[in-house]
């Protein structure tokens, strides 16, 4: 079982940092996305599952056999069988694991609260300051614009952002409508409410809990920022299914320079220069990256638990199967 502990440490540890680094250098996944978005997820929860796994079979070290056979939890006990020096490194292995799982129980909520405070104080002043209805002419050029869960600001800069949750909302400014034809508002706001309707930030939100519960000697940054992009690239997507390729480019140009608060998603930023000269690849090989990519989160997730925790599961039932008989 030491051997189980060590492999799930030494996976943990490579899942934690060197391989969301190396894959955040990669230039496949922009070419499938959701496909590149699954493995990240199915990466993030490996690392969290062997972190858990090493920990506790360490601690399952605990469980030896006492006077009559059967698994001991008396410390005394255990002491007299392992030595003070061991059942003290099992002891504080076992504490660590619950920390952690304390940690990341905490960072999800912590992230989840506060993600929503900051959206519902901003939905309540974006719903004050609302121009909807002061778009003059622009309101008959742009019919797809008339909706509930839009919002306008009164603001000379193309702006275009959405507020996820219960109440969604996407704003955009006065700038936006100015400057962006019918067929460029379709797509941002296409881009948005593919945000909204796929529920883009519970992923995100998932993800900056992994990254602020893991420690910083331990975590990549690379993650959250690769993940953040992928989902932009998603709903880019469902953009150029609507408007076409050369609408979204045009729209994401004028964007730019698109900022929003903490908590929402706005459809411009860095990359949209990368996001830009994307829409211009027309590679066929999309279909066999995507097989390939879930192909290696299905293993990822699979295969260490067939190969480690399997001979640890069998052994603990062998020795409370010894206690039983």
């Amino acid at each position: 079982m030491n051997a189980t502990a060590l492999v799930f440490g030494i996976l943990a540890l490579l899942l934690a940092g060197p391989i969301p680094a190396l894959l955040s250098r990669a230039r496949w996944p922009y070419r499938a996305p959701r496909a590149a978005l699954v493995l990240w997820q199915a990466i993030a929860l490996a690392a969290v599952l062997s972190a858990f796994s090493s920990g506790l079979a360490i601690a399952s070290q605990l469980l030896v056999p006492g006077p009559d056979g059967r698994p001991t939890t008396a410390p005394l006990a255990e002491i007299d069988a392992l030595g003070l020096p061991l059942w003290l490194v099992y002891v504080g292995v076992f504490a660590l694991t619950v920390l952690v799982g304390a940690k990341l129980i905490f960072a999800f909520l912590q992230v989840a609260i506060r993600t929503r405070r900051r959206r519902s104080r901003h939905r309540m002043l974006v719903d004050l300051l609302d121009h909807h209805g002061t778009l003059g002419h622009h309101d008959q050029r742009a019919p797809v614009a008339h909706a509930s869960d839009l919002r306008v600001l009164d603001v000379t800069e193309p702006i275009a952002y959405c507020l996820p949750g219960l109440r969604q909302r996407v704003v955009l400014s006065e700038g936006t409508f100015a400057n962006l034809s019918d067929e460029e508002l379709v797509a941002i706001l296409t881009h948005e409410r593919s945000h909204l309707r796929a529920r883009h930030d519970l992923v995100l939100e998932a993800f900056t809990a992994v990254n602020e519960a893991f420690p910083r000697f331990v975590r990549s940054k690379s993650a959250l920022g690769s993940v953040q992009l992928l989902v932009e690239m998603l709903a880019d997507d469902s953009a150029v299914r609507a408007t076409g390729p050369t609408p979204l480019a045009r729209a994401l140009v004028a964007c730019s320079a698109s900022t929003a608060p903490k908590g929402a998603m706005a459809v411009g930023g860095p990359s949209t220069v990368l996001r830009v000269q994307r829409l211009a690849d027309d590679s066929d090989d999309r279909g066999r990256i995507a097989a390939a990519a879930y192909v290696a989160s299905a293993t990822l997730l699979v295969v260490p638990t067939i190969a480690v925790a399997v001979p640890w599961l069998t052994e603990l039932s062998r020795l409370f199967g010894a206690a039983g008989s």
